[in-house]
């Protein structure tokens, strides 16, 4: 059941990837997620270009080029090695507002997009790209620590859960990782996993354990109690100690009416220590969106 599952999802799967030295660890990842799909893994290499002067800053520099070309060379040796279906993207040049805009647009044409988590001081992309494109491109991104290796992924998965429509997608979206899980642990945000059956009592009880089960998953829970950003230290704290290969959780981007909302999220973004997949329900449009023939 599992299996099939599995084969039914995810047949179309992005890596971001530039000439840092973290690229070829989210290859490998994006690798091993599309041979055990059956999926076909495209690459985008998408960075700022630094040495294109200002004038023709909508031109790749030699530079630029030079690099594309070398880590067009090893998805391509990854992608034959591994006996997947492979493709390859660029971007026409390197100016910050095209990589962070259209990186974002071409992550709606795959089922799971997969980045690296922002480096600090990092000059090859913008500093909010990762946060941009799950808050804007409509599909779940997995994103890799800027350090350390990753022998499996999706093996031990934990959940943080809140009931928000923002982790209702997230699970939704996860299903075919959380199938192949050896555990499952939901890490709840509100007050157990049934809690929103019992603070609305007019409500059927519900109870994300049991939606699980009908998926033929099956899982564990442990509530988190605590103020937001304490709950996210809290949960963080839990991956470690549950080993955990895979954390699972909504995104939510700053609202007008909340000055902590999606703070959680960049707490999250700028802390991690193993691959996250985040998504977002909301469908956001930028300026630079409305310019674009959608396809």
């Amino acid at each position: 059941m599992a299996e099939e599952r599995e084969r039914a999802t995810m047949k179309d799967i992005l890596v971001h990837l530039d000439d840092s030295e973290r690229c070829a660890v989210r290859l490998g990842l994006a690798v091993g997620l599309a041979r055990r799909f059956e999926a076909r893994l495209t690459g985008l290499f998408a960075r700022i270009d630094s040495f294109a002067p200002g004038t023709v800053a909508h031109q790749a520099s030699d530079f630029l080029v030079a690099a594309r070309e070398t880590v067009r060379t090893g998805f391509e040796t990854a992608v034959t090695a591994a006996g997947i279906k492979g493709r390859w993207w660029h971007l026409s040049h390197g100016e910050p507002g095209h990589v962070l805009g259209e990186t974002t647009f071409c992550a709606r044409f795959a089922d799971l997009v997969v980045m690296g988590q922002a480096e600090p001081k990092s000059p090859l992309v913008p500093d909010d790209m990762v946060e941009h494109v799950i808050l804007n491109s409509g599909r779940p991104v997995l994103v890799v620590p800027y350090s350390g290796t990753f022998a499996t992924l999706g093996e031990r998965v934990a959940i943080a859960w809140n009931a928000s429509r923002e982790a209702a997608r997230a699970l939704a979206d996860s299903l075919p990782l959380l199938a192949g899980a050896a555990s499952v642990t939901v890490l709840s945000l509100r007050g157990g996993h049934d809690a929103e059956s019992r603070a609305l009592p007019d409500v059927p009880a519900v109870d994300i354990l049991d939606h699980l089960a009908a998926q033929g998953i099956r899982a564990e829970s442990e509530h988190l109690t605590g103020e937001q950003i304490g709950k996210m230290d809290m949960l963080l704290s839990r991956l470690c100690d549950l080993g955990a290969d895979l954390v699972v959780m909504g995104a939510q981007g700053p609202g007008l009416l909340s000055m902590m909302r999606g703070s959680g999220t960049h707490y999250v973004l700028s802390h991690m220590t193993v691959p996250v997949l985040m998504a977002q329900k909301q469908h956001t449009f930028s300026r630079w969106i409305k310019r674009r023939k959608m396809g």
